[in-house]
């Protein structure tokens, strides 16, 4: 399967996603790709939607392995058998843990400006992304969003590499792909349409789902929540 377009690619998703119309569901998408694909699954469960902004926490002398993660709110989550193997100081993980939370608030006020971190504390919370080739960010995204309080957490994206989707399912209490195929290169190939999401039309998403969240018929409490703090 190829998907014309993110766009296409979340409204096929959504139909996967339909059983959890009407439950208390939080919809977050990954930066900056998976926006766009969580704002459909958002507006077809007439959900709040909302980014989750992690960054992995890379060990000093091989930044590409990820010993940790941060996210909103101060949570740090860390995995300590990297930790361990790799013999990071606690002073050399502090440090860099001080250097990606920065780059994270960075992010956030960009996206997300004045707008308040949606509450996840007991909800059901689906976690969406345009595709997964390695994993890595999206268990992270997982870890966090449990460590603030999801009570159900739900991975989906149109497409999956088949080793990267058996890791994360064991993370996560449910997993949804369209499409886990053989022959997985990169998430593009499986799109027509696979040009850079730019900061801008994540905003632009994030105010036009809650405008329609907060208008629609019986979403009074939702469109509530959605401004209180956690």
């Amino acid at each position: 399967m190829r998907f014309r377009d993110r766009m296409d690619a979340g409204r096929l998703l959504a139909r996967r996603l339909e059983s959890l119309r009407g439950q208390d569901v939080v919809v977050l998408g990954l930066p900056r790709g998976g926006v766009p694909v969580a704002a459909e699954a958002a507006r077809a469960l007439g959900a709040p939607l909302d980014v989750i902004v992690v960054r992995k926490v890379g060990v000093p002398f091989q930044p590409e392995l990820a010993m940790a993660a941060v996210g909103e709110g101060g949570v740090v989550v860390v995995n300590d058998r990297v930790v361990g193997l790799a013999r990071v100081e606690p002073e050399d993980l502090e440090r860099a843990e001080r250097r990606e939370r920065a780059e994270l608030q960075s992010r956030v006020r960009t996206l997300r400006g004045n707008r308040r971190r949606i509450p996840l504390t007991g909800r059901t919370v689906v976690v969406v992304d345009d595709g997964i080739a390695t994993g890595s960010t999206a268990r992270a995204a997982c870890a966090v969003a449990r460590a603030l309080g999801a009570a159900r957490i739900v991975f989906a994206a149109p497409v999956c590499a088949r080793e990267a989707a058996r890791q994360l399912a064991a993370d996560v209490d449910e997993l949804i792909c369209l499409e886990t195929p053989r022959d997985f290169r990169a998430v593009g190939q499986f799109y027509v349409d696979f040009r850079p999401t730019e900061d801008a039309e994540v905003i632009e998403l994030l105010e036009r789902v809650a405008r329609s969240t907060a208008t629609a018929p019986g979403s009074g409490a939702a469109g509530r929540m959605s401004q209180a703090p956690e």
